[in-house]
């Protein structure tokens, strides 16, 4: 265990005691710092290989779990995925997040995967559709020449 990971893992101890076994992963007992270290440690990463699978320097990652910087868009969206928890989660200690039913996420993938193929047929159907309206409007403006 590095030394960010100890200092983490301390204040995360003193936050536990000092809400009497309340879920400190909750937006009034943690921070969005608690909440990455947490999620970062229930999948057994360190800080240096989670850094680099983000493609961000240690130091970065680091200013995060203490709550020095905050991940842009991109990142907090890899972040969450590589970490199996919600965006949501992350920054506010709501929606799925460490230990969540994984059954009722894969549900929910199920459903968004359903729709993005759904989604991708309509696009497909869309862009042959164009295909065949730009070939006739080739086909008037050749006959008005």
């Amino acid at each position: 265990m590095i030394e960010g990971d100890i200092a983490v893992h301390k204040r995360i101890e003193g936050i536990m005691e000092d809400n009497g076994g309340k879920n400190w992963f909750a937006e009034d007992a943690a921070t969005f710092g608690d909440r990455l270290a947490a999620a970062r440690g229930a999948q057994g990463m360190t800080q240096k290989t989670l850094a680099r699978r983000l493609g961000v320097s240690l130091k970065t990652l680091e200013g995060w779990e203490n709550d020095l910087r905050e991940p842009r868009a991109n990142r907090l969206q890899m972040l969450a995925g590589v970490l199996d928890v919600s965006i949501s989660w992350l920054l506010t200690g709501e929606g799925q997040g460490v230990g969540a039913d994984s059954e009722a996420g894969s549900v929910r993938m199920s459903e968004l995967l359903h729709e993005m193929r759904m989604l991708r047929s309509e696009m497909q159907r869309s862009v042959a559709r164009l295909g065949v309206l730009e070939k006739r409007l080739g086909q008037v403006a050749d006959e008005g020449a």
